[in-house]
């Protein structure tokens, strides 16, 4: 009788808190998202998972290794955050081999100009990193230490690769709510931008139509993955885990000598390193780390980080257009963001809405994937500034 006492005692029903609870309404949401509204559910659905089933007592599946019992004690789930993320961070750089291998630079190409977009866009990440710093002003509130605030801004760069990147490797006992967020804001883009996008254009600006982007030939594909390469990587060398693999990803795609390697990169290769990231990332969302003042201030910043970022881009496209002769529709700027393609179907959705003979999807693509370099290269200048 007494062992079976003890045995009730120590069950997960026994021991699982109010915050558990709540933590675990929270990853089945994440689930019902995914697979009811079709949200990111490659992310959203094995987060929720994670979140699931971290927030069950006793099962030690995040437990990480220790340097007195080594694997002895560590769950699967906290060996590939401890070797993957915190202690390696290979997973992120994997990531982006396969994203390198889906994008098309053609965009880029055709209108250098977007570049500009996507880099306007990444002042987000600035406002949140300077707002961060800043919290400790508020009564009550502690603050974040710089490498924190580092890890809270690039939120607003809306990439969830490069979140984690940074995170991982300045302040990883952040990067599960970090990483939640950034994929959050991500999969809101649909409620998030639209608004903002209306508010800050007139009808006259939304309707503008922008001629279709020039022809971009083969050696112009092939050329501009390497260049791009190594001009980035010499004036910020510590955006090399991220901007190499992203370029050597598009070369596998663009050579079309390779296209095993390529139809890897960009299908098993990715999927494999989703899963076990996007899992990883759901088992750090333990109640004792979500339910504090930290967090949601967290959640808040983020919020102000993309907001800001959307904001950005369309006001500069409004300045650019004070000095050009054929103007570009302001909507394409909040594509500038890295919700890719979220963010440029959205600019390309509310212009048909005021134009339907309007066709931005190609043109808010190129400030849309200048943003994926934007907020990686912001993070290559964090790590070099504070790693």
């Amino acid at each position: 009788m007494t062992e079976f006492l003890e045995f009730i005692n120590t069950s997960g029903f026994m021991n699982i808190g109010w915050q558990n609870f709540i933590m675990l309404l929270v990853g089945t949401a994440f689930i019902i998202l995914a697979i009811s509204k079709n949200m990111e559910p490659y992310e959203l659905l094995p987060i929720g998972l994670g979140i699931l089933v971290v927030n069950l007592p006793f099962t030690g599946l995040a437990a990480e290794p220790s340097s007195t019992s080594g694997h002895q004690d560590a769950g699967i789930l906290g060996v590939i955050f401890h070797y993957g993320l915190s202690f390696w961070n290979i997973i992120p750089p994997i990531i982006f081999i396969g994203l390198g291998a889906m994008t098309d630079f053609t965009s880029i190409i055709a209108n250098p100009k977007t570049i500009l977009l996507g880099a306007a866009a990444q002042i987000g990440i600035f406002l949140a990193f300077w707002g961060a710093l800043t919290v400790h002003l508020i009564p009550g509130i502690s603050g974040f230490t710089v490498e924190e605030a580092a890890a809270i801004g690039i939120i607003g760069g809306a990439d969830g690769p490069t979140t984690i990147f940074l995170s991982a490797k300045l302040a990883p006992h952040l990067l599960g709510i970090t990483a939640v967020i950034a994929y959050s804001y991500m999969a809101s883009v649909t409620f998030i931008q639209p608004p903002l996008m209306k508010l800050l254009t007139t009808h006259k600006e939304r309707i503008i139509e922008m001629k279709p982007p020039r022809e971009v030939s083969q050696l112009e594909k092939l050329i501009f993955p390497p260049l791009a390469m190594l001009i980035i990587i010499l004036v910020v060398p510590r955006s090399a885990p991220l901007i190499s693999m992203f370029m050597i990803g598009n070369m596998f795609r663009e050579s079309g000598v390779v296209p095993r390697l390529a139809t890897t990169a960009s299908n098993e290769l990715i999927n494999i390193a989703t899963i076990f990231l996007m899992l990883t990332v759901g088992a750090q969302l333990t109640a004792q780390r979500v339910f504090n003042l930290e967090s949601i201030l967290i959640l808040v910043l983020g919020l102000i980080a993309f907001s800001a970022g959307t904001v950005s881009g369309i006001i500069f496209a409004k300045f650019m257009n004070l000095f050009m002769k054929e103007k570009i529709n302001p909507l394409i700027g909040s594509a500038g963001v890295s919700a890719v393609p979220m963010a440029a179907r959205i600019s390309h959705h509310i212009g048909q809405e005021s134009n339907p003979k309007s066709f931005l999807l190609p043109h808010a693509l190129g400030p849309n994937v200048a943003g994926v370099i934007g907020s990686a290269v912001v993070a290559g200048v964090f790590s070099s500034l504070l790693g």
